[in-house]
C-alpha cells in the first residue's frame, strides 16, 4: 500500500479544560468542538483547522450550537469525583448513555452512620441487627465454601436492604460535555412536573438540584447545550409498566418486581434499557433474602423491620421494573449475572428470564430456539461461547440453586 493510503491515527491531545481551581474551562472546550466540527468539510483536515482565525471557529460553534448539532461536544469528556452522592442519584446517572462509571460497592462495603447523614439511627439500628442475624445463619449453611472475610460481606451485602436508596456513595463518572447538559436539562423537567404529595419525587428533585448546583458551581452548564426542544425524560422513571408487553423474539421485553439493589445492579448493562416505576403507598413490597425467606419468624421478622424505616425508601423495597434489548445482549448480560459471585437476587431473575425467552421461541418455533439451550443447564461456566477464567468449585453456584 503506498503512504498516501496508508491509515494513520493520531491521538488529539486537546487543552486541559480544567483550571488551577478546580473548575470547567467551558469557553475553550466549545472552542475545541468548533474546530472538530470544520473536520466534515475542511478539504484539508484538522491539522488545516486548528490555524484558522478564532472568529470562523466562533461563526461555526454558533452555527451548530445555535442548530442543535450538538454532537460534536460529545469530543470533550469530564470526569467527576463525586463525593456524598445519593445512590438514588447515581442510578439515574448509570440509566444514560454514554459513561464510564466506577461506584463505591455498596454490596461489600459497611454502613456507617456519620451526624447529619441521609441515613437514619434506626437504618443504622437494623442495619448491625441483621448483619449480626445474617452472618451466623450463611457461616453455618457456607462455611465449606466461603472464608468468614467472604460471610461478612454477604451478609453486609443483605443487612443493607434496610438502608435507604438515598445512601450517600462515592462515584468517579466520565460523561460527555453535552451529554451531562442533556442530563441537566433532563432533571430540570424532572423537577418541573415532581408531583409535590409523594415524599419520594420530592426527595429525588431536591437532590437533583444539588447536582446541578454541583454543575453550575463547577462552570460545567452551557445554556445553549440544555434546551431540550424535543422534551426529552430521563431514561429510568418510567409510567403504565403494567401496561407494557411482554415479549420475546430477536428482541425482548419482560417485566418483573424487583428492588432497587437489583435495578442498580442491572441497569449497568448498557446495551439493554431499564425501567422502574413505584408501587402506591398502601401496595409496597419488600425483598426478603433467601437464605431467611423459609423460615416464618425471621422473614415476618425481616418484613416487619423494613416496612418501619419504609418512608426512607430502603433499598430492599420493590418497584416495578421494565427489561427491553435484544436477544444478542440478553446473553451477554447472562454471561455476566449467572454467576456464583453474581448478587443473587439479579442472578435469580436472570435465570427466569431466561426460562421465559427459552419457553416463548419454543413456543413459536422461532430460529433462536436451539441456540438459547446452550445457556440453559446451569452458571455462565456451563456456556459453551464462555471462557471461566476462575473457577468456584460452589456446586450449588454452578446448578443457581445457591440462597445466598
Amino acid at each position: 500500500m503506498s503512504e498516501i493510503n496508508k491509515l494513520k491515527i493520531e491521538i488529539l491531545k486537546p487543552t486541559d479544560f480544567i483550571t488551577a481551581k478546580g473548575k470547567f474551562r467551558r469557553d475553550e472546550a466549545i472552542e475545541f468542538s468548533g474546530l472538530v466540527a470544520g473536520e466534515c468539510y475542511d478539504k484539508e483536515g484538522f491539522n488545516h483547522i486548528v490555524q484558522e482565525p478564532d472568529s470562523k471557529t466562533q461563526n461555526r460553534v454558533n452555527l451548530t450550537i445555535g442548530n442543535g448539532h450538538h454532537s460534536v461536544n460529545d469530543h470533550v469528556k469530564i470526569t467527576l469525583n463525586m463525593h456524598n452522592i445519593p445512590k438514588i442519584i447515581a442510578m439515574v446517572l448509570n440509566d444514560e448513555r454514554d459513561y464510564a462509571t466506577s461506584e463505591k460497592s455498596a454490596r461489600y462495603t459497611p454502613v456507617e452512620r456519620v451526624e447529619g447523614s441521609a441515613i437514619t439511627e434506626d437504618e443504622e439500628r437494623l442495619y448491625k441487627k441483621w448483619l449480626g442475624i445474617l452472618e451466623p445463619i450463611i457461616k453455618e449453611k457456607y462455611s465449606y465454601i466461603h472464608k468468614d472475610s467472604k460471610i461478612h460481606k454477604l451478609a453486609q451485602e443483605n443487612a443493607r436492604y434496610m438502608v435507604t436508596v438515598f445512601m450517600p456513595t462515592e462515584m468517579i463518572h466520565t460523561i460527555s460535555f453535552r451529554q451531562i447538559n442533556y442530563i441537566a436539562s433532563f432533571m430540570q423537567k424532572y423537577i418541573s412536573e415532581v408531583d409535590k404529595n409523594d415524599q419520594f419525587q420530592v426527595r429525588v428533585a431536591e437532590a437533583m438540584q444539588e447536582f446541578i448546583n454541583e454543575l453550575a458551581r463547577l462552570n460545567i452548564l452551557e445554556e445553549r447545550l440544555m434546551r431540550n426542544e424535543k422534551h426529552r425524560s430521563l431514561l429510568l422513571f418510567g409510567k403504565n409498566i403494567d401496561k407494557k408487553e411482554v415479549y420475546f423474539g430477536d428482541v425482548y421485553s419482560t417485566k418483573y418486581d424487583g428492588s432497587f439493589a437489583q435495578l442498580a445492579q442491572a441497569q449497568r448493562h448498557r446495551s439493554l434499557r431499564y425501567q422502574m416505576e413505584m408501587y402506591p403507598e398502601d401496595e409496597k413490597k419488600y425483598y426478603v433474602p433467601e437464605i431467611i425467606a423459609n423460615d416464618k419468624s425471621l422473614s415476618e421478622e425481616w418484613l416487619g423491620d423494613i416496612n418501619s424505616v419504609k418512608q426512607v425508601n430502603p433499598q430492599g423495597e420493590q418497584v416495578k421494573i421494565f427489561e427491553s434489548g435484544c436477544y444478542e445482549d440478553f446473553i451477554l448480560k447472562s454471561k455476566e449475572r449467572l454467576c456464583s459471585a453474581a448478587q443473587l437476587e439479579i442472578m435469580k431473575q436472570t435465570l427466569l428470564t431466561m426460562k421465559e425467552y427459552e419457553k416463548a421461541l419454543t413456543a413459536k418455533d422461532h430460529y433462536l430456539a436451539e441456540d438459547i439451550q446452550k445457556y440453559m443447564h446451569g452458571a455462565r461456566c456451563t456456556f459453551p461461547d464462555f471462557d471461566c477464567t476462575q473457577c468456584c468449585n460452589f456446586n450449588e453456584g454452578i446448578t443457581l440453586q445457591r440462597k445466598i
